[in-house]
């Protein structure tokens, strides 16, 4: 929650900036992992939701692994600490130099997402006399039912291996000597609230391990992904996602054989609140029919929204301030806004029609909720500075 003495601190500070709350994050992992520890669950850290230093030192110092999407996430993870039997590749679209980066540093796990890579990570290993242990990412085909750009398990996804591709799976496994099959890993997309999504997801699960099995393969670690999805609309009354809930679902209907190990990938539902983007106002064009609020801040500091219409709360911290200081018995009048940035570009816009107080030249506004995809997509467009980032603590 941003308080009076928060918003006092910002007052001096250049905008636009991500403001971190470490004491955030840390409720949430702890909460996470408490949940976790309970069914002696394995989390696995998804680093391309925020690779903030201060964020994953503080995520690593929890002992959670890292779950990886590019060869540099794999070397900031080692660098960080997280120890390379915590490390785990992902990723669609791995070069030959990330492999190899990944087979020297000696990692957990690479996840599979095509026959023609099974093929080319045994070689790669074959040629550096090493062995990469590997599980196959399958798509299950179960909607996620969330929005259509982070959908992630359909069979008309990028992503995965489908399930009428296992035979050539299988086949490619057999041959290749330098590959150690450790499991299967599933992930069916992104903010995901239904957690009965879940409940399909480890139906699907339970019926493939029992086909590796059948075909010979002892299945080791069972990879149910991430996707938690959190509140977006109420970051104050709910700063920490279900945790509880969302782990019993697995327990409950995952069928786990002696000696297995489930791991779980979390990165939106462990960072998403603990950062808000600080803005100030340019400018108030008041029009007719539409009044706008031009930020400082843009798509260069935030571009969920542009990207794919997500919504984010916003406040203004100024005027809040100015109440909160107050004694009045009656809030002032909101008035209609479209939040937009600066950038040269008409999708330049955080959401239309925002009730918020009358606002003027200077004012501080917060875009909540930023702590996941917000720095990590920030981007030098138009020549602007990169976005900043200040910390509670």
């Amino acid at each position: 929650m941003l308080n009076n003495n928060i918003i006092q601190r910002f007052t001096d500070i250049e905008t636009p900036f991500y403001y971190y709350d470490l004491n955030a994050l840390k409720q949430t992992l702890d909460a996470c992992r408490d949940a976790s520890a309970k069914h002696n669950f394995h989390v696995h850290y998804a680093m391309k939701a925020n690779f903030n230093s201060r964020v994953i030192d503080t995520i690593q110092s929890y002992g959670f692994g890292a779950d990886c999407v590019s060869g540099n996430e794999v070397k900031a993870a080692i660098a960080h600490g997280f120890g390379k039997d915590k490390v785990v590749f992902a990723g669609v679209g791995k070069s030959d130099k990330e492999i190899n980066l990944a087979l020297d540093a000696d990692i957990f796990c690479f996840n599979v997402e095509s026959v023609q890579e099974l093929e080319i990570i045994n070689d790669l290993a074959a040629a550096k006399g090493k062995t990469a242990g590997i599980a196959i990412r399958i798509n299950p085909n179960v909607d996620a039912h969330t929005h259509h750009y982070i959908t992630t398990g359909l069979d008309e996804n990028k992503f995965g291996i489908n399930t009428w591709q296992l035979n050539d799976v299988a086949a490619m496994l057999r041959k290749c000597a330098n590959l150690r099959f450790l499991g299967i890993h599933f992930h069916i997309g992104s903010q995901i609230t239904d957690m009965e999504v879940y409940r399909s997801l480890c139906i699907r699960i339970n019926e493939m391990q029992d086909w590796f099995e059948n075909q010979g393969f002892a299945v080791a670690i069972l990879n149910a992904g991430g996707g938690l999805g959190v509140d977006y609309y109420n970051p104050d009354t709910n700063p920490v996602p279900d945790f509880e809930s969302y782990f019993s679902i697995f327990k409950k209907f995952l069928n786990v054989k002696p000696g297995q190990e489930v791991h779980f990938e979390l990165g939106r539902a462990l960072v998403a609140q603990s950062a808000s983007l600080i803005s100030r106002v340019l400018y108030v064009k008041n029009g007719q029919k539409k009044n706008f609020l031009i930020l400082d801040a843009g798509m260069t500091e935030l571009m969920r929204p542009m990207l794919y219409q997500a919504y984010h709360a916003i406040e203004n911290l100024s005027q809040k301030s100015k109440d909160d200081n107050s004694a009045m018995e009656h809030p002032k009048s909101e008035i209609k806004y479209d939040v937009v940035g600066p950038i040269c570009e008409s999708t330049d816009c955080f959401r239309k029609d925002v009730d918020l107080p009358q606002s003027y030249r200077g004012d501080l506004i917060a875009i909540r909720t930023a702590g996941a995809y917000g720095e990590v997509m920030a981007s030098g467009y138009n020549l602007r500075d990169l976005v900043q980032s200040i910390y509670s603590e």
